[in-house]
Formats: C-alpha cells, structure tokens, sequence
C-alpha cells in the first residue's frame, strides 16, 4: 500500500476507497486466474525444460565460451519494445496460450493488443527474423 504510506490518513484511506470502489464495478474476469493454474499444473505434468541459450545470463568467461546469451535480443532497444519473431519458450515447447482474456473490460485491449503482437511475431518469422 504505498499509496497510503505515502499520503497518511486520512488521503490514503480515500485512494484505498477510491480502489475498492474500482475494483467493485470492474467488470469480472477470472482469465488470468485460469492461465495461472493452467501453467502451473502444466509445470507440474510437463516437468523441467531447459531455459534457451539466448537467454541464459553469461556472468563468466566460461558460459560466455558457452554462447550462453549469445543471439539475445533486447527488447527495450526493438522498434515498439518488443522483439518480433523471438522465442522465449524452450525448444520444442508450441505456445501454450494459456491467457485467454474475455471480451470485457480491459481484457478487450489486452487481446486486441495480443493479436497485433502475434501478427508482428508471424510477420518477423515470414521474413526469417527469429
């Protein structure tokens, strides 16, 4: 609550009401709530994979030697902040599409913007980028 640490009483107990009263008439969804067990019982049956080399930090000569890192692009300094075409997920592993967000609310951004970046994402692989 740093709001509330921030301000003191009685200012940061309005901004405490001001978010119940949002979180009150937001529209509900538990999409995010089903992803999160969807991954995690995922994890559970699938077990461990190994992380990508292009994204394994290289802190030593030796994992440097190792291409540990090599090939990683940074997504902060892509066009849009984000690495189009880039893999985040094990070798092998599909994209899982977990988050389905519902069309209410907020979540109608959230999956207009996941379409675009999936189509940046299949653009960049059409053109040989990632």
């Amino acid at each position: 609550m740093g709001v509330y640490e921030r301000l003191g009483s009685p200012e940061g107990e309005l901004a405490l009401a001001e978010c119940v009263v949002y979180l009150a008439i937001a529209p509900k969804s538990n999409a995010v709530y089903k992803a999160f067990n969807a991954a995690k019982a995922f994890v559970k049956q699938d077990g461990t994979r190994p992380v990508p080399m292009h994204l394994r930090n290289a802190p030593t000569k030796l994992m440097k030697r190792l291409d540990y890192g090599k090939g990683y692009r940074y997504a902060h300094d892509e066009a849009g902040g984000f690495a189009a075409g880039e893999s985040y997920l094990p070798e092998g592993m599909a994209e899982p599409g977990f988050y389905q967000p519902v069309e209410r609310g907020l979540e109608i951004k959230i999956a207009d913007k996941m379409r675009v970046l999936r189509a940046q994402n299949q653009a960049a692989a059409s053109a040989g980028r990632g």
